[in-house]
């Protein structure tokens, strides 16, 4: 027998601890139910740094798990969460870290993925299931959730909240200047191979600066990579179309930048998914990743797509023929990019009209 679900739920567990990118994506859902229930009461259960990125989210009571800290930090929160009783807990994160810290929750229905969009044997650990959705986007998924609950109006809406100290932050990196934002490098971790090169982003910068008169700012965190790459990518430039800010800017202060600029260059990584909750047009750089699964959802036109190509070059099999959203794991697939591509898709954006942006910002949808 199924475990039935709430008519008219008072309190909302959402888990769903990273990454950037998939957090933004999940906010159009907490807006959808906050539109369906406008009393009900939402905990969401989520990481440190998606924490800092989506700190005072409206509507949002937000617990935070710090993944270094292991089955100690989970103790510590299911603790904290002891004396709480959830109607129903959307479980919006596959993986068996997770699905252990959900152990420690109380709710009355569990909800997470089907069987066919489920990892880690995440099915084991909820009492329903989504309905099937072949070939969804991430958003889409999330979505999924809401209509699961019977949630009627899943427009997209995200009004992201981004502090005053944050935009003067953003301004001492700018000045008045009008700017690219191009964030170079995604998440330094094993065998991810999403980064394009220095070269081409150089070549991007220096067409913006004499087509447009734009600076570029550069932006990612402080790894040694990401240092690196800003250290190439400038040194191929010239000094006055770059501002390099990698490593210099909070989450919110990045956030900031992104609102006030005209376009934001990046490959499959946080920012394309931040650029696409503030409204802002973003050229995703996909190759290893399929961009019908995880491009930036408001902006998929624009996106230069080598994924198709790099599925053949490198698995030698059809995109029909693999497992849906199955990454291509070899270092020279994003060297299918050219630059061409990208300064197509930067030119369709930058001559669109100067009030589009603001007609198309996704939390007046």
């Amino acid at each position: 027998m199924k475990h039935p679900l709430p008519a008219q739920p008072r309190h909302i567990a959402v888990l769903r601890l990273s990454a950037l990118g998939d957090v933004c994506n999940l906010v159009p859902t907490i807006r959808a139910l906050q539109r369906q229930w406008p009393s009900v009461r939402i905990t969401w259960i989520i990481g440190k740094a998606e924490h800092s990125l989506l700190a005072g989210l409206s509507g949002v009571e937000f617990v935070v798990y710090d993944k270094a800290s292991g089955l100690a930090g989970m103790r510590r929160l299911w603790r904290e969460l002891g004396d709480t009783r959830f109607d129903v807990l959307l479980h919006m994160q596959q993986a068996l870290r997770a699905s252990v810290l959900s152990l420690g929750l109380r709710a009355k229905v569990r909800v997470g993925y089907d069987k066919a969009r489920a990892k880690d044997a995440q099915h084991w650990f909820t009492h329903r299931q989504l309905a099937p959705h072949p070939r969804a986007h991430v958003l889409e998924s999330f979505l999924d959730f809401a209509r699961l609950l019977g949630v009627e109006d899943t427009s997209l809406a995200w009004d992201m909240p981004v502090p005053a100290t944050a935009f003067e932050e953003a301004t001492a990196l700018t000045g008045e200047a009008a700017y690219l934002l191009m964030s170079p490098c995604a998440n330094p971790r094993l065998r991810n191979f999403r980064n394009w090169s220095a070269e081409g982003y150089a070549a991007v910068i220096e067409h913006a600066w004499a087509q447009y008169g734009l600076k570029t700012v550069l932006t990612g965190g402080g790894s040694t990579q990401e240092r690196e790459m800003g250290e190439r990518i400038a040194a191929l430039s010239r000094p006055e179309a770059v501002i390099d800010a990698i490593g210099a800017t909070s989450l919110k202060g990045l956030l900031a930048l992104i609102a006030g600029a005209r376009a934001v260059i990046a490959p499959d990584s946080g920012p394309v998914h931040m650029a696409n909750a503030m409204g802002t047009p973003v050229v995703g750089l996909f190759a290893t990743t399929n961009p019908d699964r995880a491009a930036p959802y408001l902006w998929r036109d624009y996106v230069v797509n080598r994924y198709p190509d790099a599925v053949r070059a490198y698995m030698h099999r059809e995109p029909d023929d693999i497992t849906w959203g199955q990454r291509v794991r070899h270092p020279d697939a994003m060297t299918l990019i050219r630059v061409d591509d990208v300064v197509e898709r930067l030119d369709a954006l930058l001559v669109r009209p100067n009030d589009r942006k603001e007609e198309e910002r996704p939390d007046e949808a």
